[in-house]
């Protein structure tokens, strides 16, 4: 259970006192408190019986000496605690380097209390987090083969750390392979921890750092996995290799499925892994704000250029830095996570590859991960049977040695396919086909007990049912999968229906998610083979080490620059040049590297102007600046108004990093219903004159919503922004 605090309850969407700072190393982090680590390594159960994890945050720090900062966390605790003892039985992890910070073991009455010290700014409960998982890059235009420019010039992401702050990693995997590696950087200021199965050894010139996090977790939730670095679980070894596996094997693939080259899209960068989150013996993955908090923290102090988190929060909360997953909440709209201004929010796309299986009944060909086993002699036929929703137990007698068809009516169907699948292996059928609406998650069926299972949409569902009430119970079925890429067979980018949705209910100013890479069906390491996972977890990887080849080619860019250059240059066309949509609602952008890497124009953000559309502090109530501006003021690469009742001006500022002498022209596109201008409408950069202002005027016409861009032209680049706007005449139908 989490620290519920009632008394903090609030409604705000605002996050308290937004923080950020600048490093050595030219890493720029973004963050909200509360924030940063030392670990006390107990667990919850150590403490005192009813105390539950509280965050407390006391603002920017005010001692030099990260010591200094630690011992000030024991005072503030001490005014409310009985003894030197009590406090360091309370403190689990002291956030030190990037503001003052601590997590703590606190009763509901002792948080209240220490809410109420003068010296403390927010007190919250600690939120408990989940996860969010070849072609992919080659689909992205990263093909090692033939390099492009931005794989070239950035030395594929050479000595450029990614941060992965997940379930740990499989140091063994050839996907982490250093063979041709350097020293490890003389920058970093990591460490190797060691623990079960994890020896210094472990750590190598590609895995350059390890650390875990379990202080505040029980030991049934640690039940299941390794006390060290070590992933028993799978998700972060994916993600880590996603992100920045080296190119270690040509014929990786899921069973003769998928094959090709294994590889990151930084494939030279060091990777630095920060294990919190865990997996009991339930198969059940939890980590806590405190753990998460505690990586980021140490992140901060190891130097590490981007960090990726594929994780989403159980209730709404803060994004603390680069690269975040939006959430596998779609297609629901409105419950997009991690929404904050300041990092970059991944949506999940499918890619041009496709897994047709043909089921032999006239070859209706569906969806699936099935592969035939070694001793398999080929397609096996088999009777069908129609066991309904298979959501209680079907009779072995009618199903035993048959192919069933199961339907599911619910949106997400798949704890039903779970459900369906074990009635069915209990009845003793021999496979299964599966009704459902169309998720974009294959890899659901990927470990089906050795029977083959195929998704198919209602519609082909409807012609087998029929088929098989037509017949006269000599009707059979074979199913044969394969592997399929190109543009003609499989259309793509297309958004996955599970991908979670904007617009923001958090931030509705912001547009949410920022950009979509390639998460359905990809293929990555897991312990030492190779499997196929879906997700917005595994899109965010794609993100991260996308930026961490412009990071290396850009060093001076910072987070808000490499998000400018990512959406400006994002794809809105698939490679037909059809519009990219999701389930035909709206327009999506899509990750393009290459185009990234030159950008031409870039919306630049100063840190210090988050504080002015975001500063509120919590207390016992919220307290926001009364100054506060509107969000959509903020110089972000996208305009949203949530309540356009009258125009609206806003204003955007450009950077030229393209050719010094330069002219931009806009091209708008825009619904009836809102009147748009841009002014002035042609921008003319020179040596003297490298950042210009424009503004964008927004006049509702009809009551009507929609989204549309704004595009700046010179020839050889486009710089896109998305632009929405809802209309409100009235708060209330009574009005």
């Amino acid at each position: 259970m989490t620290f519920n605090l009632n008394l903090y309850t609030y409604k705000c969407a605002c996050p308290a006192q937004l923080q950020t700072k600048e490093y050595g190393n030219g890493a720029t982090l973004f963050f909200s408190p509360p924030f940063s680590s030392t670990a006390a390594g107990l667990p919850v159960d150590a403490f005192i019986p009813g105390a539950r994890i509280a965050q407390a945050y006391l603002g920017e720090r005010k001692h030099g000496h990260p010591d200094d900062v630690v011992a000030s966390h024991h005072d503030t605790l001490s005014s409310i605690l009985q003894s030197k003892q009590d406090v360091l039985d309370s403190i689990i992890y002291s956030y030190k380097h990037g503001f003052s910070s601590f997590a703590a073991m606190l009763t509901k009455e002792q948080a209240r209390q220490l809410a109420d010290l003068p010296e403390v700014i927010s007190v919250q409960p600690s939120r408990r987090y989940k996860t969010t998982t070849t072609r992919s890059w080659d689909f992205l235009g990263l093909n090692d083969k033939v390099p492009t420019e931005l794989l070239t010039r950035s030395r594929y992401g050479d000595d450029i750390i990614i941060g992965l702050i997940d379930t740990g990693i499989w140091p063994e995997s050839k996907s982490f392979n250093d063979d041709g590696y350097g020293p490890v950087p003389s920058r970093w200021k990591g460490v190797c921890q060691t623990g079960v199965g994890w020896g210094r050894g472990n750590c190598s010139r590609k895995i350059i750092g390890a650390r875990f996090y379990h202080a505040g977790l029980t030991k049934e939730e640690l039940s299941g996995d390794y006390l060290s670095p070590r992933d028993a679980s799978g998700h972060g070894t994916h993600t880590a290799s996603t992100a920045a596996g080296s190119a270690a094997l040509e014929a990786a693939g899921f069973h003769g499925l998928a094959t090709g080259t294994s590889r990151g899209g930084a494939p030279r960068a060091r990777i630095a892994v920060y294990k919190s989150v865990w997996r009991s013996a339930a198969g059940a993955e939890v980590g806590t704000t405190a753990t998460v908090l505690a990586a980021i923290d140490d992140a901060i102090h190891d130097g590490v250029d981007v960090l990726s988190l594929s994780l989403v929060v159980e209730e709404n909360s803060r994004g603390v830095t680069v690269v975040y997953a939006a959430g596998n909440l779609g297609p629901a709209p409105q419950l997009v996570r991690n929404t904050a201004p300041w990092v970059i929010t991944v949506a999940a796309s499918k890619i041009d590859r496709s897994f047709p299986t043909v089921v032999t009944l006239g070859k209706i060909v569906a969806q699936s991960l099935y592969y035939e086993s070694e001793n398999s002699s080929g397609i096996t036929f088999r009777l069908l049977a129609d066991g309904g929703r298979c959501a209680d137990a079907l009779n072995a007698t009618d199903v035993r040695g048959q192919i069933v068809l199961c339907a599911a009516f619910q949106i997400p169907p798949f704890l039903l396919l779970l459900i369906a699948l074990g009635n069915v292996l209990d009845a003793g059928a021999s496979g299964l086909i599966f009704a459902q609406y169309s998720m974009d998650a294959l890899d659901v069926v990927a470990d089906c007990k050795g029977i083959p299972c195929v998704l198919v949409d209602m519609d082909m569902a409807n012609q087998i049912s029929s088929y098989i009430a037509d017949s006269s119970g000599q009707d059979r079925a074979g199913v044969h999968s394969a592997t399929v890429i190109g543009e003609v067979e499989a259309p793509a980018p297309k958004i996955a229906a599970f991908s979670s949705r904007g617009p923001s209910v958090n931030y509705p100013e912001v547009i949410k998610p920022d950009i979509a890479a390639p998460g359905a069906s990809i293929l990555a390491a897991k312990g030492d083979s190779y499997v196929l996972l879906s997700g917005t977890s595994m899109a965010t990887p794609h993100v991260a080490g996308v930026v961490a080849l412009l990071k290396a080619m850009h060093p001076d860019w910072s987070p808000a620059a490499l998000k400018s250059a990512i959406m400006t240059t994002a794809s809105v066309t698939d490679v037909r040049g059809m519009p990219i949509l999701a389930q035909g609602l709206r327009r999506n952008f899509s990750l393009n590297p290459n185009k990234a890497a030159e950008p031409g124009l870039i919306y630049y953000i100063d840190p210090s102007d988050y504080n002015k559309f975001f500063g509120c502090t919590f207390k016992k109530s919220v307290q926001c600046n009364a100054t506060m501006l509107p969000g959509y003021h903020l110089n972000l690469p996208s305009i949203a108004i949530p309540d356009l009742r009258h125009p609206i001006t806003v204003s955007r500022t450009v950077t030229n990093v393209g050719d010094s002498n330069a002219v931009y022209h806009a091209v708008i596109e825009s619904p009836a219903g809102v009147k748009m201008d841009v002014e002035p409408s042609v921008l003319v950069f020179n040596a003297a004159n490298k950042a210009i202002t424009f503004q964008v005027k927004l006049s509702p016409l009809w009551r009507l919503q929609g989204d549309y861009t704004l595009t700046w032209l010179n020839g050889q680049n486009t710089v896109r922004i998305p632009i929405a706007a809802r209309i409100t005449i009235h708060d209330f139908y009574a009005d």
